[in-house]
């Protein structure tokens, strides 16, 4: 019975992923990176709903911890740094994963993801072939690169591995630039790359990502109040954007299982389908890395200077937008039909409303449609899109599985009376609606 159960619930798991994955391709959010020369594993490209709604994610945090705050600056630092930057951050060093490799096939896997490994520190056998796998090693997951023509080693850098260091080697020069009193922060939205041994489960663990990183810099002394403060600013931000707050789990990281420069560290993790794993992470940093970059901050207060200490607050856009799409989708029956639709909230949808006449052969509809009611919405909200493709059943199909809140149609009574039908997405409920007050019946929805 038990077993039958883990089967059961298997198989539930790989049909919500397989519907996530479908959705993402059929409706141009995500597709496999480099697709028609078989895939390139650990990559994704990102179609026009998913570069929409992945702006809106990011778009949505910049407004919240940068625009809306008086203590955070904003910074977007190069990519590529010299190598010195890596070394004295300790991640030449350590930023590692332990790799074990099946001597039979060849393949290669991370031994913390094996559960014998994870449980008793004992290896099992490969999945491939039965053969027991071998001792682990090392492995390194940043990508090394070589700068210009040079072929020695002082032409060595590295794709980040994380946007933090980038803030930290520009802390002088935000210092000198803006003068900012003790506690502020320094913001970053912007591309990582890790080599990983085993990419998987979609977008949740790839090879290159974007992070939304905060350095926010206190004294010593405040680091508890100000560990706090973030956590529940982290807390808010996933429930305002649309993130099921029951599937979110706060995990401390014990002794030993935490990065090298972290003291403390609490992940928010969520139930995938897959499991219950990391989401975002707040890491206090302590003084480690403006102390291995040799950098320190002049203290009006005591008089002195002094070395400030970090708190992190860290959130990776894909696997945001992985827990969104998870929240949102959902499924009802519709007409006898089973219908599968996206719920985000309208402020993070990647389209806002669709606008459809009815009859894409009749002009005089098409013409209504396109002068007085798609120009004007597009001109005030920007996410709106045209849609007179297949018949109005199949239109609302595909505006639900995209996500928009609201589908707009323009019928012949519109000709006469000035008026239109807006449907609600997850109601199903229609209203007719005067075109010159469109705009703010769509502003106080939202």
């Amino acid at each position: 019975m038990v077993e039958n159960n883990k089967k059961e619930n298997a198989k539930k798991t790989d049909e919500l992923m397989e519907k996530i994955v479908s959705l993402c391709k059929r409706r141009g959010f995500i597709f496999p990176g480099s697709e028609i020369y078989g895939g390139l594993a650990g990559t994704y490209d990102w179609g026009h709903f998913g570069v929409a709604l992945k702006n809106n994610v990011k778009q949505a945090w910049w407004k919240k911890f940068v625009d809306s705050r008086r203590d955070m600056y904003g910074i977007d630092a190069a990519i590529l740094m010299r190598q010195e930057v890596w070394q004295n951050a300790g991640h030449v060093e350590n930023f590692a994963d332990p790799m074990v490799e099946c001597p039979k096939c060849k393949s290669k896997f991370r031994a913390d993801q094996l559960e014998n490994f994870k449980k008793h520190g004992n290896m099992e056998l490969c999945p491939n072939d039965g053969e027991v796998l071998g001792l682990p090693s090392q492995f390194n997951m940043m990508f090394q690169t070589k700068i210009g023509a040079s072929e020695d080693s002082s032409a060595i850098s590295y794709l980040r591995p994380e946007t933090a260091q980038g803030m930290f080697v520009n802390f002088k020069n935000t210092v000198d630039a803006f003068h900012p009193k003790l506690p502020f922060g320094m913001a970053q939205i912007g591309k990582a790359f890790r080599n990983e041994i085993t990419p998987r489960d979609f977008i949740f663990r790839v090879r290159e990502f974007e992070q939304m990183e905060i350095e926010y810099f206190i004294r010593a002394e405040d680091w508890e109040k100000y560990f706090e403060y973030w956590r529940g600013e982290m807390l808010d931000w996933m429930e305002e954007v649309g993130i099921d707050m029951a599937k979110i789990h706060e995990i401390e990281i014990p002794d030993g299982e935490r990065a090298h420069y972290s003291s403390r560290t609490v992940d928010f993790e969520f139930e995938y389908p897959f499991g219950q794993k990391e989401l975002f992470g707040l890491a206090y940093r302590t003084d480690f890395d403006l102390k291995s970059h040799k950098l320190e901050y002049i203290d009006e207060e005591i008089g002195g200077k002094i070395v400030p200490h970090v708190i992190e607050p860290t959130f990776g856009v894909d696997r945001a937008i992985l827990s969104l799409l998870l929240s949102a989708y959902s499924e009802d029956e519709k007409e006898g039909e089973i219908r599968s639709y996206l719920k985000f909230k309208p402020s993070i949808a990647p389209v806002i409303c669709a606008v459809s006449p009815l009859l894409k052969n009749k002009p005089e509809l098409v013409e209504y449609a396109n002068t007085k009611v798609f120009a004007p919405l597009k001109a005030e909200f920007g996410r709106v899109i045209w849609d007179d493709n297949g018949n109005i059943g199949k239109r609302y199909r595909r505006q639900d599985e995209i996500g928009t809140p609201y589908c707009i149609v323009i019928d012949f009574d519109t000709l006469s009376d000035n008026t239109v039908t807006i449907r609600d997405r997850d109601t199903g409920q229609q209203e007719r609606v005067e075109v010159s007050e469109l705009i703010n019946f769509i502003k106080n929805k939202i």
